[in-house]
């Protein structure tokens, strides 16, 4: 797969950049995103930020970069262009991803990347819990279900006795 970084941006730079502290961020924005990255980091999640000033001429460009970020440097990569919002991770599903992503449009680097990470962070559905709920209803389900078969062939029987033997037959 060719990817296809916007040509405005200095590949080697901004690995470089990301190498040294996880960020490649304009300067007002570093000291943000470096606290967003330390939160990952407490939470497990290996994060680098790179944040471009211009617009990439085709949003796919963002993902391409994280791409390019991310096979170098491995985890979860975050960029964030001027209405634009890219992302990789090689532990973290796409569904995630994309859903932090949407999170992300926020017009501030530092509250983008906040945003982003609580998705990733946050709990997801108990489906230990969801799955054990649903054997223990199909359980009961036919459980009572042979209860009323049961009953009803026992009821059935003394019926048909009954009525084969009203006369003593």
């Amino acid at each position: 797969m060719i990817s296809e970084v916007p040509t405005f941006v200095d590949l080697q730079a901004t690995l470089a950049d990301v190498a040294d502290d996880g960020v490649a961020a304009p300067g007002q924005d570093v000291v943000g995103l470096e606290g967003v990255v330390a939160r990952a980091g407490e939470n497990g999640i290996d994060l680098s930020i790179v944040v471009l000033d211009a617009p990439a001429p085709l949003d796919s460009q963002l993902r391409d970069l994280a791409t390019s970020v991310g096979a170098t440097d491995g985890g979860t990569v975050l960029v964030i262009g001027p209405g634009q919002v890219g992302t990789f991770s090689d532990s973290i599903d796409r569904v995630t991803l994309e859903a932090g992503q949407d999170q992300a449009y926020t017009g501030n680097a530092v509250q983008s990347a906040d945003n982003f990470l609580d998705v990733l962070v946050e709990p997801g559905p108990p489906w230990t819990g969801i799955t054990l709920g649903l054997v223990l209803m199909v359980v009961a389900v036919l459980g009572g279900t042979w209860w009323v078969n049961e009953r009803r062939h026992r009821s059935g029987d003394v019926t048909d006795r009954e009525a084969v033997t009203p006369d003593g037959q």
